[in-house]
């Protein structure tokens, strides 16, 4: 029936499709492969950071801070604008990262009311090691992926993520 390698999503599609042969399974066949990686990923992610020094929670915030440039600064509101999560969930995560001397809170010269969060150079180095290891993981696991299998995979999750339009609950 399957011409390539099965996985377990095609065993439940299969049965499905066994049981409830008037139904069509292909999303299923999509989106548990999508749930399924985004579970792995998120192992081999947590052991990528981990190997660095630095919890996931704390990767998207220091992240966040290195891709804005020098002087690797933002506003709070302007983190909060880069995740999804609360922000009382995002003011723990900066005390963390204050606590473990990865940022500092200073005062916005732009605006004397707020504060701005700024990466130190501790923080810059294991955010940058954190994504070299990263990289270097997640370049293997696609070591058996051809360059045209690659784009083809990269152009259908773009159209998928544009085509989902599922708000996140806060």
């Amino acid at each position: 029936m399957h011409s390539h390698e099965t996985d377990a999503v095609d065993s439940i599609v299969d049965d499905w499709t066994r049981v409830r042969g008037d139904l069509d399974f292909s999303p299923l066949a999509v989106f548990s492969r999508v749930k399924r990686i985004a579970r792995q990923l998120d192992v081999v992610r947590k052991r990528a950071f981990a190997e660095a020094g630095v919890e996931m929670s704390e990767f998207d915030v220091l992240s966040a801070l290195r891709r804005s440039g020098a002087p690797y600064a933002l506003t709070p509101k302007q983190l909060l604008a880069s995740s999804l999560v609360s922000s009382g969930t995002m003011t723990y995560r900066i005390d963390r990262l204050v606590q473990r001397g990865f940022v500092v809170r200073e005062d916005d010269p732009a605006d004397g009311r707020s504060v701005l969060v700024r990466m130190t150079d501790a923080g810059g180095k294991r955010v940058d090691a954190a994504i070299q290891g990263l990289l270097e993981v997640e370049r293997e696991l696609l070591a058996d992926i051809s360059d045209d299998e690659f784009a083809v995979i990269e152009r259908g999750l773009r159209q998928l993520s544009l085509a989902m339009s599922v708000e996140e609950p806060n």
